[in-house]
């Protein structure tokens, strides 16, 4: 029996990106198609198999410290973005100032999906959903240049709508259009979770 259930939740993608350098610039440059290879999105400055530690994961390792890449892929809802916009009172926001690779709309309470769901595309690539990815400041800049006076305001607005982290499991081609299916692990939520995180 499979570890991972096919739900009825499919989405579509309806915008991609890549970052060409980080150090240079948080914005993705939008496009039409992504080459998911094990090292993450081909050309992308997050991808790689492995990446150097941050506050994310400062409770287990010092920062820089080499890890394995959970996050080669920054998947947002187009719905989580839209209210993320709203909250800001903003009409919209482009998903390049976010750093955004993959846009989805259709799957609800998208930046909640449990870690270890897959995201399945038409080709057969597929993404391991890592975690929730949390809100940080980096984008307030790129934000600010397109809309003066709103940076400050991305953070708290994107609280519990950021996305999710993903990896790549099995490599193929992501286009603009195609459909994605949500697979979630057949297994119970931990019935000490709530003491773990009270902690």
């Amino acid at each position: 029996m499979s570890a991972l259930k096919p739900t009825q939740f499919i989405g579509r993608i309806v915008w991609l990106g890549h970052v060409d350098d980080r150090a240079t610039a948080l914005e993705s440059a939008p496009c039409r198609s992504l080459t998911a290879r094990f090292a993450g999105p081909e050309g992308e400055a997050h991808g790689g198999l492995t990446r150097p530690a941050c506050s994310r994961v400062a409770a287990l390792y010092k920062r820089n410290t080499e890890i394995r890449n959970t996050r080669q892929f920054s998947i947002l809802s187009a719905e989580d973005l839209a209210a993320t916009a709203a909250a800001m009172g903003l009409d919209g926001l482009d998903p390049a100032l976010v750093g955004a690779t993959m846009l989805i709309e259709g799957i609800p309470d998208f930046s909640h999906l449990p870690p270890s769901s897959r995201l399945q595309g038409q080709s057969g690539a597929t993404l391991v959903v890592d975690m929730n990815n949390r809100p940080c400041t980096l984008p307030a800049r790129p934000i600010e240049g397109q809309h003066p006076g709103f940076g400050k305001r991305y953070r708290t607005a994107a609280k519990g709508r950021r996305g999710v982290t993903a990896w790549v499991e099995r490599e193929g081609l992501f286009s603009l259009g195609d459909t994605i299916r949500l697979h979630v692990p057949d297994q119970p939520v931990w019935a000490h979770l709530e003491a773990a995180r009270a902690e």
